[in-house]
């Protein structure tokens, strides 16, 4: 007899509520549904198909299954449906089955729910290896290394087996924190567990060594029976980071040669900035032959490498060659050329490419201000240095130190030295390169007395200054020439005790040269344990300054006997000194013998200086010759012209003037000194009118003069004085000095020329 249809309804229910082995049947199928899904990552279908089971009452009753449910929790970010199927778990009795216990470890660890984690991890009854790993590995992993090391610890009381993972992972961490006492016991457990044998735990191992002791690193190296390039690129890099990078270049060759494993990437990258550091241009073109090799530049971080390798060694045209070719390019390859060139000195290439970079739509980030702010240095380019200080406020580069001393140095040299000194003055942190910035900006905007404030004020904030900051002062003080000054700087360097440093040194040398001091900046020069060829360099130019000439090509001889070859700064001091001197027969002969003597060919710098020397003694025929002279690749500077002209003007030659000041104008529309000599040369020659056009184009282009001065010593102080100036105090002593030594030179040509004294 047939069921009433309220009968049927509620056995609908009834199989609905209480689930009959029709449903039960379906498990096999939803689980392996929900396996696949967790396999393939669709982490969504993962929860609907469990809500659905769920809904028809359905339990599976493999603890395996939850990790897939709690996998897809975590990657759905879903902590609150996490927490409930925790809860679930502890419902239905399965805390006490270690997997589950583990799912739910591993969920709260990487959802950042430490707390939780650790409340977890003590409520499981049954601990196992895998346990421990996740507590450990996910400490390290999220940077809490010192946490880590301790649970591992916790962990070998326990009795637990870490894994080849997290041995890997502890030994990572002790490197990190250079934690050698904890890492020569892992060390030693990873002995007594029979694993050291494994190539990736030895490889761990001496990474941990190369970052914390370089001797102990090396032995075990030595130990390895089978290395591989891992093994040899660590080794390589502790050395390189240890400032041994000659070692390690001779390692890589070892490595190349002897046991003939090729580098990888990350190897030719490790060595070709040890090249970048030796200046080895031979070595890191073998290098760019394997990297050609292997397949050029599909590597972009091995082009990027290269290009700094090469502008560090000071080869710009082949590290453009390699910027070119590189099919991709990212900010650092910019920014690599863009220093390159800057490094260099190859500012007008600098200032296309930085162009280029604008129009190709890169991103200009603190590195690109960096090297722009070098070039409107160079160039004097005040208004652009106020454009990138508005681009650092837009962008929040303000803390950026890199940033923030660039371009306080820059508005200095741009001649905007208040700009700088507000910018430094609002500074929060000021570290002490910023201090050292604005005490050379000072120094080079001829503020000495700002520069010395600016140093008292570092020390006063018990800030301890570098031997860069001492050279910064020194210079400020050579500038101001007082001899008082000069000796409290050097008291300074002593108590620093820094005099042994060879920059600080050779700064004082010239510093005391400066101050007339000749004989002290020799005995200082003696004084030197260790002297480079700047140091020489100085010291030349310090007898040249002086007008001892004489003894600046007498050092020259020193020199070489001392198995040091001048370079070509030297040589340009030895020349200067012959042309202040008057020693004109000795100059030209030391110019002739620079390439064969000492294998220097002549720079544009030489040539101005040989032309300025031929001028002050009025051959401007000669002077007019050895322009002819000079390489058609050689462009000729504005110095060099001006120099000519200086020459016209002191022994008229209006017509060869008149050229060599066309030229100066060209190369130097916004330079003062032209139009200053253009304008004294035709006043000389009685050409008023011309001498007038020279001051009205000078207004037209906008030219700032700055009044030249004179500086005479007045006890241990200097004095400077402008002509025409009435302000000072002590003026008419000034002006009875100056006809005084006018009186002298006027007497001591008289007796050059064969007259008698008056």
């Amino acid at each position: 007899m047939p069921l009433p249809f309220f009968s049927f309804i509620h056995v609908f229910w009834f199989a609905m509520r209480f689930p009959t082995n029709l449903w039960v049947s379906k498990l096999p199928g939803w689980s392996l549904r929900i396996q696949e899904s967790s396999r393939f990552g669709k982490w969504v279908e993962v929860l609907s198909d469990y809500r659905e089971m769920l809904r028809y009452g359905v339990q599976p009753s493999d603890p395996s299954f939850f990790s897939s449910i709690l996998k897809a929790c975590l990657n759905l970010s879903s902590t609150c449906y996490g927490k409930t199927m925790h809860a679930r778990f502890i419902k239905q009795g399965y805390e006490s089955f270690t997997s589950i216990g583990n799912s739910i470890l591993d969920f709260y660890m990487k959802r950042g729910d430490l707390e939780s984690a650790l409340r977890a991890f003590d409520c499981m009854k049954n601990r196992d290896s895998v346990s421990w790993n996740i507590i450990i590995y996910e400490h390290l992993n999220r940077g809490d290394i010192e946490e880590g090391l301790q649970w591992f610890s916790k962990a070998r009381v326990a009795s637990f087996a870490p894994n080849t993972a997290t041995l890997i992972l502890v030994t990572q961490a002790c490197r990190n924190v250079g934690a050698y006492l904890e890492g020569l016991e892992i060390h030693g457990y990873i002995i007594r567990s029979g694993l050291c044998a494994m190539g990736s735990i030895q490889n761990s191992l001496l990474s941990m060594y190369v970052h914390i002791d370089l001797v102990s690193a090396r032995k075990l190296f030595d130990e390895m029976s089978d290395k591989d390039v891992i093994s040899w690129s660590a080794m390589i890099e502790g050395y390189l980071q240890s400032e041994e990078a000659d070692i390690a270049l001779k390692l890589f060759q070892k490595m190349v040669s002897e046991d003939g494993i090729q580098p990888d990437a990350i190897t030719a990258a490790i060595v070709m900035k040890a090249c970048g550091r030796l200046r080895d241009i031979h070595m890191g073109k073998l290098v760019h032959g394997v990297v050609i090799r292997r397949g050029g530049y599909e590597d972009l971080f091995v082009g990027n490498y290269l290009i700094d390798m090469y502008s560090k060694c000071n080869d710009v045209d082949s590290a453009f060659q390699v910027y070119r070719d590189m099919s991709q390019k990212n900010s650092v390859s910019w920014n690599s050329m863009l220093y390159g060139f800057v490094l260099n000195e190859k500012y007008s290439e600098a200032l296309l490419l930085f162009n280029l970079m604008g129009e190709e739509g890169v991103e200009v980030n603190e590195v690109t201000l960096s090297n722009f702010l070098q070039i409107c240095k160079h160039f004097v380019l005040a208004s652009p240095c106020k454009s990138v200080h508005c681009l650092v406020i837009r962008r929040g580069y303000e803390l950026n130190e890199l940033v923030i001393n660039s371009l306080i140095d820059a508005y200095a040299k741009c001649n905007l030295v208040d700009l700088a000194w507000k910018l430094f003055d609002g500074l929060e942190g000021r570290d002490v390169v910023t201090w050292s910035t604005m005490i050379a900006g000072f120094a080079h905007c001829g503020k000495p007395d700002e520069a010395v404030r600016v140093f008292r004020e570092m020390t006063k904030m018990q800030e301890k200054p570098t031997s860069i900051t001492i050279v910064n002062l020194l210079e400020a003080c050579s500038f101001s020439a007082e001899l008082g000054r000069s000796k409290w700087a050097h008291g300074v360097a002593i108590r620093r005790d820094m005099v042994a440093n060879v920059a600080v040194a050779t700064a004082i040398v010239d510093m005391y040269a400066k101050c007339g001091a000749i004989d002290t900046s020799r005995r200082i020069f003696d004084q030197m344990q260790w002297k480079n060829v700047v140091s020489w360099s100085a010291m030349v130019a310090a007898y040249g300054m002086n007008g001892l000439p004489r003894e600046a090509l007498a050092l020259l001889s020193e020199m070489k006997s001392q198995g040091l070859k001048p370079n070509s700064v030297t040589t340009l001091s030895a020349l200067s000194a012959c042309s202040h001197g008057g020693l004109v027969e000795e100059g030209l002969t030391f110019f002739k013998s620079m390439v064969h003597e000492y294998g220097i060919v002549p720079g544009m710098e030489h040539y101005s200086c040989v032309i300025d020397m031929l001028g002050r003694a009025g051959k401007v025929d000669l002077a007019m010759e050895l322009f002819n002279q000079i390489p058609s690749g050689v462009k000729i500077s504005a110095r060099a012209w001006g120099a000519l002209l200086s020459s016209c003007r002191s022994h008229g030659n209006k017509e060869v003037g008149a050229g060599a000041l066309s030229h100066i104008l060209e190369l130097e529309p916004m330079n003062s000194a032209g139009y200053l000599l253009g304008s004294s040369m035709y006043a000389a020659e009685g050409s008023w009118d011309q001498a007038a056009i020279m001051k009205q184009l000078a207004e037209e282009q906008g030219v700032r003069f700055s009044a030249g001065y004179s500086m005479i010593q007045v006890g241990n102080r200097a004095c400077s004085f402008v002509a025409g100036d009435c302000s000072n105090p002590r003026v008419q002593e000034i002006n009875i000095m100056v006809q005084q030594l006018h009186r002298c030179m006027n007497i001591e040509e008289g007796l050059q020329s064969g007259g008698t004294e008056c």
